[in-house]
């Protein structure tokens, strides 16, 4: 059965700065749980908690860069650019440089704070 999704809801971000989440799909908005898929707006100088969710997270930046840390390396992701995070990797985003950041970002199973164990 189809679903129209009129408008995303805006849910609280973690970070050192406000971050703008808009869930189009997933626990809160549409009653997801199989996944999530959120446009995220990010400020220059956010950064957020590590964390090492129990969902694979995939990310398409849409403008600026974003800052993808795990134990092992660290990533600069520009626009136009995607990453996967698998689950239960260790991971810290973060948008350094001037314009922040635009980006959509999907999480299979969708996203929770129950799941995704926040340093």
């Amino acid at each position: 059965m189809a679903k129209l999704i009129e408008k995303p809801q805006i849910i609280e971000a973690a970070g050192n700065k406000p971050k703008i989440i808009e869930e189009y799909f997933g626990r809160v908005n549409s009653g997801t749980t199989e996944v999530s898929v959120a446009r995220m707006k990010s400020p220059d100088g956010w950064v957020e908690p590590g964390q090492c969710p129990e969902f694979n997270e995939y990310t398409v930046v849409l403008k600026g860069t974003l800052c993808v840390k795990t134990k092992v390396e660290i990533f600069e992701i520009k626009a136009g650019q995607g990453i996967l995070i698998a689950k239960d990797e260790w991971v810290q985003y973060s948008t350094p440089y001037d314009g922040g950041a635009e980006y959509i970002a999907v999480c299979l199973p969708a996203f929770s704070l129950e799941i995704v164990h926040r340093d």
